[in-house]
This record gives structure tokens, C-alpha cells and sequence, in this order.
């Protein structure tokens, strides 16, 4: 039995038998743009400011992701050597850019089902403050830290630790250290002055969605009247691995979401 999830048997023959036919996660790549109204959000944040609480554009993604992974819990799926589990946690890998360098760090942040806003902005400071510092070494550095030591070790290492995944042998340390074994995978290119992009989705892990938020941009909305109207927003590039659930749950999500960021104050609820 996995560590981070439980089988999923009683599901659509269509949805069974599609890791059989698309066996990669790469062979069931969806991808998609959403593109982010900013007013609403900065509003929200200014409100937000001014009661004393400093929120992030990423804190609001992923309380809005978090929030939507609980009303659509199939969100939150993975496939693994041809069979559908419900994933038994909820984590998000994350890059984090050490200070001076150029390079990042990447690990994962937990997240309980009733987070509010507050409480996932607490969590991301937390989390890139502890990563940030060149000195502190996180459980993903160190797992390849100690893979490196050893020449030929990695790629030993890698082979095994893949083998063992598979067949749902792989140590929960081991998992609790891997940034490819994750709910979602996000990261910010704007931080680094960069477009969105469509990233893959591992093939090495569990993750079955990954989002990447890009440089601000202006996008045509029609309003009513036929009016064309030029928003600011964030574009979210989003990949999804499509054997997980339908077309149509997806367009649920994404449509939940997009509510959210419209009326973010929504994310402040508390969830019973």
C-alpha cells in the first residue's frame, strides 16, 4: 500500500483503462492559459493591508487552488504504475530562489483542507523565509546531496528509488523529501521578469498539475454591450495530466477558481 495515497477502484471503465492506453504522464498532457483579472485582487489586497495583513498574489492562487481541491477532491488524484489513487495529503512543490544566487531551491509546503487565506499566506512566508537563507539546507538538498557524494550513486539511486514508486515500496521519508510527489506544482516566472510557460508535468512522482504564473499582461474581455474592454491580468499556464478526471470536472475547477479571484474575501471562510 502507498504512503501518500489510497487506490481508487470503483471508477468509469473509460477512466480505468486510460492509463493503460496513455501509460505517461507525458502522453496525457492537457494544457490550458487562464488569464487572471488583477483588479479584484489588488482591491482585495489593499482591504487586506489595510487590517494588517500583507497578501501575496501567489497567496491567493494557492488559497484559491486549496479551496477548490476541497470542493473537487478528484483535483487531487495521481496516477502511478497504471492505477488512480486519492491522494492522502495536501502539498505544493515550489521553487525558492536563494539570496545572491541564481539558481533555486525546490521542496513542498503542507497545507490542511481548512486553511483559510491567512493561513496559507502564513505557511508560504514560512516556508520561503527557511529556504531563502544560503546556509540552511533543505530534506530535498540533502537527499541529492548525499546522491552526489558517491560517483555513480545518482544514477543507482534514481533507478531504485523510481522501481520502488512504481510498486509502492518508496520509503515515506523518501516522499516526504521528493518535490515531484505533490498535489500541485507552482511557480512564479513573473518573480524572475518572465512569461508564463506550459510546464511538464513530472513523470517521476506523483504530481498531476502544474501551474505557472507569468509576467502581468493585457488581455480583451467583451463586456456587455459588445464593448471591448483591455484588463490587466496574470496568466496562468496550467498542465494537467487528463486521466485523473473529465474535460468538463476540469472546467468546473477552473471555473471555481476564477470565482475566487473575482471575490477573493470568499478565501477568508473558515471551512467546517
Amino acid at each position: 500500500m502507498r504512503k501518500d495515497g489510497t487506490r481508487v477502484k470503483n471508477v468509469d471503465p473509460l477512466y480505468a483503462v486510460a492509463p493503460y492506453i496513455m501509460d505517461k504522464r507525458y502522453d496525457a498532457m492537457n494544457m490550458i492559459t487562464l488569464d487572471i483579472p488583477m483588479e479584484p485582487m489588488m482591491k482585495y489586497r489593499a482591504n487586506a493591508r489595510r487590517r494588517g495583513h500583507v497578501i501575496s498574489y501567489m497567496g491567493l492562487i494557492m488559497a484559491a487552488w486549496l479551496r477548490t481541491v476541497h470542493e473537487f477532491p478528484l483535483l487531487n488524484r495521481f496516477i502511478v504504475n497504471k492505477k488512480i489513487y486519492d491522494r492522502n495529503e495536501l502539498c505544493v512543490g515550489m521553487v525558492v530562489m536563494k539570496a545572491g544566487q541564481d539558481d533555486g531551491t525546490m521542496s513542498k509546503i503542507y497545507f490542511e483542507p481548512k486553511d483559510n487565506i491567512f493561513e496559507v499566506q502564513r505557511k508560504i512566508d514560512e516556508y520561503v523565509n527557511s529556504n531563502r537563507e544560503t546556509t540552511n539546507a533543505n530534506s530535498t538538498d540533502k537527499l541529492i546531496q548525499v546522491l552526489l557524494s558517491i560517483p555513480g550513486l545518482v544514477n543507482f539511486g534514481v533507478g531504485v528509488f523510481k522501481l520502488a514508486d512504481k510498486y509502492g515500496l518508496l520509503p515515506k521519508s523518501i516522499i516526504n523529501a521528493s518535490p515531484f510527489h505533490v498535489s500541485l506544482c507552482l511557480t512564479n516566472l513573473a518573480s524572475i521578469r518572465t512569461n508564463h510557460i506550459y510546464h511538464h508535468i513530472y513523470e517521476f512522482g506523483t504530481t498531476s498539475l502544474f501551474i505557472a504564473m507569468g509576467n502581468m499582461r493585457e488581455v480583451p474581455f467583451r463586456e456587455k454591450g459588445n464593448e471591448i474592454v483591455f484588463k490587466r491580468c496574470i496568466p496562468l499556464g496550467v498542465v494537467m495530466d487528463e486521466r485523473i478526471c473529465s474535460g468538463h470536472y476540469f472546467a468546473q475547477c477552473f471555473e471555481r477558481m476564477r470565482q475566487y479571484f473575482e471575490n477573493p474575501a470568499l478565501l477568508e471562510q473558515e471551512i467546517e
